[in-house]
């Protein structure tokens, strides 16, 4: 009866994380999706009206724009509620402090703050055709949000996946390597969402004739931002930390799947530096924007679930990890507190 139990607890376990990575995956395409959105000047697709578009609830698809930008509404608004359900079967699913219930309330809170960051966006008309510092701030904020969004996410579907029950803390993340490595993707990821701004509102092709004394100063410095000056530069310096981050993790833990996230972080880095330079000379072609946008979100999972899983090795005693490489499953005692081996 108790093996019963068991089997049925375990079933349930990879059924939830399935179900979290499918929610993952899908934001990312919504995530991709808003980039186009951005990329093809469709912001304003619906007017300066949320949640309703044009006015209406299924607008009168008057343009491509509104075509567009109501399919980034629609998408989203799916993604909210697959969050939110996800949240809930997780308080379900596991008990009170659970390192899965944890995460999945994260993924609901920033969904909610992104889905504000979006409103803003569109209330205070910095769509479209706008140059204004106060854009290049929101898409700065949005960044972020939909990093610690898709992380959390991630972090859900991961720790399900894997059985874990503690997290590490908070601040565990933010210190050390593992915080300079998040700190610096984070940093590079803002400086990349600017550059695209600026790539999108100025087109690479225009070159001199585009008037530049009759720009704003915010408008100014967003075309300065169009030649990637700042972009590669803390591409180079953030991408050989990462390498260097990656390689120090594989030498210092032998589990096998903090060693396959540092090789895919270390994969990820080569690739996304291989793209960037590509964009670049092919003038940053919509297509290729958002082929660099999912390089750019995988390698940020990627490093966010090799931090967890380094992280996580080091909260486990030498006994348990000889212990669990010789095939005894780890597992943690009923307050969560205690790690123990059966």
């Amino acid at each position: 009866m108790e093996f019963n139990n068991q089997a049925h607890q375990e079933n349930s376990r990879r059924r939830f994380a399935a179900f979290a990575w499918f929610v993952t995956a899908l934001t990312l395409a919504v995530i991709l999706w808003g980039a186009f959105v951005r990329a093809s000047k469709s912001g304003d697709g619906c007017g300066a009206h949320w949640p309703l578009c044009n006015g209406s609830v299924v607008p009168d698809p008057q343009s491509a724009k509104t075509l567009v930008e109501f399919a980034h509404r629609a998408t989203s608004g799916v993604a909210f509620l697959l969050v939110v359900g996800l949240c809930l079967w997780a308080f379900r699913a596991f008990r009170r402090g659970h390192a899965v219930r944890w995460a999945a309330s994260a993924s609901v809170l920033f969904i909610v703050t992104e889905s504000l960051i979006g409103a803003g966006l569109v209330l205070l008309r910095l769509v479209g055709g706008d140059a204004s510092v106060a854009r290049a701030a929101y898409l700065s904020v949005h960044l972020v949000n939909t990093f610690l969004l898709v992380a959390a996410l991630a972090l859900t579907a991961w720790w399900a996946a894997r059985g874990v029950a503690e997290r590490p803390r908070l601040s565990e993340f933010l210190k050390g390597r593992v915080g300079l490595a998040l700190a610096g993707s984070l940093a590079l990821g803002v400086s990349g969402a600017v550059a695209a701004l600026g790539a999108t509102l100025f087109s690479e092709g225009a070159g001199p004739s585009v008037n530049v004394e009759g720009m704003s100063a915010a408008a100014r410095l967003l075309f300065s931002l169009r030649n990637y000056k700042l972009h590669p530069l803390l591409a180079v310096l953030v991408g050989g930390y990462l390498v260097y981050f990656a390689f120090k993790t594989l030498k210092s833990d032998g589990d096998v799947w903090v060693r396959r996230w540092a090789r895919s972080v270390l994969a990820l880095v080569g690739v996304q530096f291989a793209v960037g330079l590509v964009n670049a000379a092919l003038l940053a072609p919509v297509w290729l924007q958002i082929v660099h946008l999912l390089l750019a979100d995988l390698l940020w999972l990627s490093l966010v679930l090799l931090s967890a899983a380094s992280l996580a090795r080091r909260a486990v005693s030498p006994a348990h990890v000889v212990a669990r490489e010789a095939g005894a499953p780890l597992a943690f005692a009923e307050d969560g507190e205690v790690p123990v081996v059966r």
